[in-house]
């Protein structure tokens, strides 16, 4: 095998600068779809009217409509109402707004599961919906839906790739821009794919330890309330 590996050390600090725009854009996409999920989740729990029908919505549009298309769309197509963005901002609106629609699906199947028991028993203290909602429904149901939420997690880390396709100096731009002025294509996407590994695998475990810290936290609750189970949603 003709590895050139002077030509990829020459190279790397490219691929670094790649690396942190990658890794900014889908930390602040993350933590966007999170805010953005568990707000549609309880709408769409709650059935509050008007909103949960344009959650349901959101949520069917951006779920069966190419990631891809809703990056041109933001980038391209706002300019066209007079909305202009840089490629970082469109890229993270795209990839919030995608995966706010998955997670919105993932913790409405966690909150959805958790026990009428401690709704009643939240309602004979004396509170109201919506303390309901923020001391028992949502924390609990979180809890549950974390896992599917892990998955969305790392499939808004992997898309960011495709923000390539607006001229965003990601990782994968990096590499198919050097790619297509040296055509020293195994040295670039092999080394983008084990970069990409290594970054998805330190995301699961940062996923699990939260996953684990929040069955600790909940182990009790588990005792006295037996888990009603918990619908899980596929990204596509």
């Amino acid at each position: 095998m003709n590895f050139d590996f002077g030509f990829l050390m020459e190279k790397m600090p490219y691929l670094l600068t790649g690396l942190k725009m990658t890794v900014m854009i889908s930390l602040v996409s993350l933590v966007f779809s999170l805010l953005i999920g568990l707000v549609g989740s309880v709408v769409k729990t709650a059935k509050i009217p008007i909103l949960s029908q344009l959650t349901s919505i959101y949520v069917e549009l951006f779920r069966n409509t190419p990631l891809l298309v809703q990056i041109f769309l933001v980038y391209f197509g706002l300019p066209s109402l007079g909305i202009t963005l840089s490629a970082p901002f469109a890229g993270i609106i795209a990839l919030s707004l995608w995966g706010g629609a998955y997670a919105a699906e993932n913790f409405r199947g966690g909150l959805e599961s958790v026990s009428k028991q401690l709704v009643e028993a939240g309602d004979s203290l004396g509170m109201n919906k919506f303390q309901i909602y923020r001391y028992v429904i949502v924390p609990i149901g979180f809890r549950y839906s974390f896992s599917s939420f892990s998955n969305t997690s790392i499939s808004v880390l992997k898309n960011s790739s495709f923000l390539a396709g607006i001229g965003l100096v990601e990782l994968t731009f990096a590499a198919m821009d050097t790619v297509s002025i040296y055509f020293k294509t195994l040295e670039m996407f092999l080394t983008i794919a084990v970069i990409y590994l290594l970054l998805v695998w330190l995301l699961s475990f940062s996923l699990r330890v939260i996953e684990k810290k929040l069955d600790y936290n909940n182990k009790k609750v588990d005792k006295l309330i037996p888990f009603e189970g918990v619908a899980t949603t596929t990204n596509n």
